[in-house]
């Protein structure tokens, strides 16, 4: 099953089809539906202003791990091993958390401690990797794991190669909102710097940006947050902003509404 998740990537144009996307969503709703799935990116590799503010989105996945019942780490990323990345680590694997965790299979998965856990999440910071967090139930079907609410994913993903990333713009409405911007996290663009280069406009994974007037239009109903658009603005005309006392109680209280990981 984990070998078949890249090939959504491409399976997730079919949503763009009229009546066969129609029915494509029909089907796999009970799977991505809202009120089942929660995901979030982390821009946690974003020049974040407000100087002591900057390392916060590493320490709310840090305090993840140290509150979860057991963590595993699979042995590889599907996603850069099916594409044959050659810009990041494929040995650095998603991250399960909860006591859902500890059903994965010792030969896909290494079950580790809070500080090898702690250590892989700075490798994979270190690598240039993107946090995304929260509750995917398909992640139980992939990992042999029983649906009980008790498994929490963080994935480490890279813009080549990561399945939503690459993908999102394609997925309808309704499931595109089972990826939410994480709270507390805001995304500007000055108009005074945008040249309107449109280099954020084709970064944007879920199709949030368009150019209007030589200027950069944001659809704050389909933006993330995820902060890719700041780290590709050549203008530096995008800035990512982060509200701490927000960041650090809703995201996990969000989190935590969706799945018992503790």
């Amino acid at each position: 099953m984990a070998r078949l998740w890249p090939l959504t990537r491409v399976a997730a144009r079919v949503y763009t089809v009229p009546l066969v996307g129609r029915l494509l969503t029909l089907v796999t709703l009970p799977l991505f539906s809202p009120r089942k799935q929660s995901l979030t990116y982390v821009p946690i590799n974003q020049e974040i202003p407000g100087g002591a503010s900057a390392p916060l989105p590493r320490e709310i996945v840090a305090d993840l791990i140290g509150r979860s019942a057991h963590r595993a780490i699979i042995r590889q990323c599907t996603c850069r091993l099916d594409r044959g990345c050659a810009d990041h680590d494929t040995d650095i694997g998603c991250m399960l958390m909860g006591e859902g965790a500890a059903e994965i299979d010792e030969g896909i998965a290494r079950h580790v401690s809070v500080e090898e856990a702690l250590a892989h999440l700075d490798r994979a910071l270190a690598d240039g990797l993107m946090p995304l967090v929260g509750r995917a139930p398909i992640d139980n079907m992939i990992w042999g794991v029983k649906d009980r609410g008790k498994l929490l994913t963080v994935c480490f993903c890279c813009r080549c190669c990561c399945t939503i990333l690459g993908a999102g713009r394609h997925l309808p409405r309704i499931i595109g909102d089972s990826i939410v911007a994480a709270e507390g996290v805001s995304v500007r663009t000055d108009p005074e710097r945008c040249t309107g280069c449109g280099a954020c406009v084709r970064e944007c994974f879920m199709g949030a940006l368009s150019l209007a007037d030589g200027t950069v239009v944001r659809d704050t109903a389909r933006c993330k947050a995820c902060g890719r658009c700041a780290a590709v603005c050549p203008e530096g005309a995008i800035t990512v902003t982060i509200d701490h006392q927000t960041a650090r109680t809703a995201l996990p209280g969000r989190i935590g509404r969706f799945v018992d990981f503790e």
